[in-house]
């Protein structure tokens, strides 16, 4: 875990749940820092191909929305940012509007089949794509730039690697489909030695 992750979460209030649970408040220098990611989380957030978004709204509430696309279309511009092209949705603009009040945002990257996950906390501002056309061609596919109506970009401020525990593995088609193609191979074989 990157010391800055703690650093910015561990509010007073935290420190007094985690003294009334466990006996202490976990050490950290309560000054926030910003920790470049990795060539571990960097090729991590390559492989995905979804994540989880966080923001919170001008009235307080959280709100968190799932992202996904292509694998790879969250891109790591350097160990600091991180940028998505964002397609038309369902026209609400929770997360769009959440931004333009309070830019802090807080990904959650999931590896099922892993048991893997991996939190990212940021600050993150929306562009309108009509406006950066330029994004659009660096962070979308040649066949969805079309439907590109923003593009989020992110300052990575700090991360996390959660422990595997109660992660459920679940796997997608593609995977499962990889999975069973050699059985399927095999079968095909047998089958065809029994018609011969």
């Amino acid at each position: 875990m990157a010391q800055g992750y703690l650093d910015t979460l561990v509010t007073p209030a935290v420190a007094q749940a985690q003294s009334h649970y466990f006996g202490r408040a976990m050490a950290t220098n309560g000054v926030p820092t910003t920790d470049p990611l990795g060539e571990d989380e960097r090729s991590f957030i390559a492989a995905r191909d979804s994540f989880y978004m966080a923001t919170v709204s001008e009235n307080g509430w959280p709100y968190i929305q799932h992202r996904g696309g292509r694998r790879g279309f969250l891109r790591v511009v350097s160990p600091t940012s991180l940028a998505f092209a964002d397609y038309k949705g369902n026209r609400q603009m929770l997360s769009t509007g959440n931004l333009s009040k309070t830019d802090r945002v807080s990904l959650f990257l999931m590896d099922y089949p892993q048991r893997t996950r991996l939190k990212i906390l940021g600050h993150a501002r929306v562009v309108d794509a009509r406006e950066h056309p330029e994004l659009v061609e660096q962070f979308a596919e040649p066949a969805d730039r079309r439907l590109v109506e923003r593009v989020y970009l992110i300052d990575v401020v700090s991360f996390d690697w959660n422990c595997p525990k109660y992660i459920t593995p679940r796997y997608t088609a593609e995977e499962v489909a990889e999975a069973l193609a050699p059985l399927r191979a095999r079968i095909a074989e047998l089958e065809a030695q029994l018609n011969s």
